[in-house]
Parts: structure tokens; C-alpha cells; sequence
């Protein structure tokens, strides 16, 4: 005989098993969306690289696989040209048990460590000075276990110009502030900041670049307006850094242009190196060394 408890009990175990294959249904999307940002970026980066070569001449992004021994892998995709000097569009996704040293810093992963992570990671570095470096990352992140799981968002995107360039600085900006406008108006005012606050060295005193935006924890209990958002930073990058690029693509440099944004590159892999956070997850989980420093840039000077 069948007793109330029995059925709760059965609805209950339902319930689970429903989460779950939901949970399981997120992941799987969002995965794919980074693979086919991933081949939207490489094919427009591609596009505006052949367009100064002659027809028999082609540069593309070259693939490398790698797998992860605690679990999952990712694809490196690298392009350098004579537009981009060097340009990462990488993906992965990961699972695993974070370390017990690196485990309290990640909400939901207190107890056991669990994990899941995917995501995709852009870091260009041009060739002419007056063409700003940027990053671009979005990420989903699943912690914990059964009734303790945690999902979320971050990500986000950001300008290094080697000159003041408020033409430029504008433009990224407000492309960016019309993106999070759809979704929420406190966003771009609330994740410029985070980012104004993330993207700075201490020990110089000074930002990184010019800022764009950062998130991260992004949960409002709506998965689906969360991850549109997720697409439409990845897309707004896209389109805004690719008009900065062909708007400056003409523009004359020298050999002391070419000195400063190199000095300035020092900045960039100092902060990397130092504080930024996706390198410290990835070298933390276990993470390709090439995939994590592919942000490096492949000339630097420090005087």
C-alpha cells in the first residue's frame, strides 16, 4: 500500500531527477553558444585579416585540442598577421574537485570542492599602436552538489589603448551601455564600476586601460533572460571592436608609437600575471598553461 509519505517521497525524488536533467540541459547550451560565438569571432577577425592580403594569400586561426586530467578539455584557436600580431579565441569546459586550498574562495564548492565551468576567452593584441588591445570573456560556472548547487554568469569586456583615445573609448562604452540597457539599467553603471575597480595594478596605481564592463555571481533566478544577456555581450564585443579595428586600420604609426605600446603591453601581463582572476582559476584547476597565458602578448618591453 501506497502511503503519503511514499508519494512525497516519490515526487520528491521526480523533482530531483527533473532539476537535474534541466541543470544538464543549461550546460549543454551554454557550451555550444561558446563554440559558435567562437567560430562567429574567428570568422569576422579572419575576414578583416585577409582584407589587406592579396587573393592568394590567406592567414587563419590555427586549433590545438587539449584535455584536462581531472576532467573536461577545451580547443585554443591563435591567429597572428599583419593586422592582428596576435589574437586567443579559446574555449573549454572543465569539472573536477577544486583544491582544498582554493575551495573556500568559490561559492557553493565549500564542502567538496565540485565543480563545472565553461566559458570562452578572447585577448587580441594588434599590430598598430592606435588599435586598442581588448578581452572579452562570459562564462557559466556550476558549484556544489544536490540541494547546494550554485550556477552563475560572469564575464564581461575591456579596452587597453596605448594612447588616450576618446573617440574610441566612447564608442566601446556606449555600445556596451545600449547592451545591458535591454536587460537591466543598473547594469552598465553597476559592472563599468567593477570593472574601473577590477582592471587596475596597486602596485603602480593606475588602470589597466579604459574599462568596458565586468560581472560576476550573475543569478536572477531567470536562466533564460541571464544567458541572452550572456549571448548579447558576446555579440555587442564582437561588433563594436570589429568597427574600432577597420576605423583605425589606415591610421600611420612610428617606431616610437610602437615603443609605447609596447611598454604599455607591460601593464597588461603584469596585471595577468598578478591579479587577474581567470589565471589564477585556470592554473588553480589545472587548466592548459598554453590555454591560460595565451593572453600574453607576444612582444613586450619594460624600461
Amino acid at each position: 500500500m501506497t502511503t503519503k509519505l511514499d508519494m512525497l517521497a516519490k515526487l520528491q525524488e521526480q523533482k530531483c531527477l527533473d532539476n537535474a536533467n534541466l541543470l544538464e540541459d543549461k550546460k549543454e547550451t551554454a557550451t555550444i553558444w561558446f563554440a559558435s560565438l567562437r567560430d562567429e569571432i574567428c570568422k569576422s577577425f579572419e575576414e578583416i585579416e585577409n582584407s589587406q592580403l592579396n587573393k592568394n594569400t590567406k592567414i587563419n586561426f590555427v586549433q590545438k585540442k587539449w584535455q584536462r586530467e581531472g576532467g573536461g578539455g577545451g580547443i585554443i584557436s591563435i591567429m597572428k598577421g599583419k593586422i592582428f600580431e596576435k589574437v586567443g579565441v579559446n574555449i573549454s569546459t572543465v569539472y573536477g574537485n577544486f583544491s582544498k586550498e582554493f575551495r573556500g574562495q568559490i561559492p557553493g564548492a565549500e564542502e567538496n570542492g565540485t565543480f563545472w565551468a565553461s566559458g570562452i576567452s578572447v585577448v587580441s593584441h594588434m599590430t598598430n599602436p592606435h588599435i586598442p588591445a581588448a578581452h572579452m570573456n562570459t562564462r557559466l560556472l556550476v558549484t556544489g552538489e544536490g540541494n547546494n548547487k550554485k550556477i552563475w554568469f560572469g564575464g564581461g569586456g575591456d579596452l587597453t589603448p596605448t594612447f588616450e583615445d576618446f573617440e574610441v573609448t566612447k564608442l566601446f562604452h556606449q555600445d556596451l551601455k545600449i547592451s545591458c540597457d535591454r536587460y537591466d539599467n543598473s547594469y552598465y553603471p553597476k559592472f563599468k564600476n567593477w570593472c574601473d575597480e577590477y582592471f587596475f595594478l596597486p602596485h603602480r596605481e593606475e588602470a589597466r586601460g579604459v574599462g568596458g564592463i565586468f560581472f560576476d555571481y550573475l543569478n536572477n533566478d531567470n536562466w533564460e533572460k541571464d544567458f541572452l544577456f550572456i549571448k548579447d555581450v558576446g555579440k555587442t564585443f564582437l561588433s563594436s571592436y570589429s568597427k574600432i579595428i577597420k576605423n583605425k586600420l589606415e591610421k600611420k604609426f612610428s617606431k616610437k608609437d610602437r615603443e609605447a605600446q609596447l611598454i604599455k603591453r607591460g601593464r597588461y601581463v603584469e596585471f595577468n600575471l598578478l591579479y587577474d582572476r581567470g589565471t589564477i582559476f585556470g592554473l588553480r584547476t589545472g587548466g592548459n598553461t598554453e590555454a591560460v597565458l595565451m593572453s600574453l602578448p607576444p612582444k613586450v618591453s619594460w624600461i
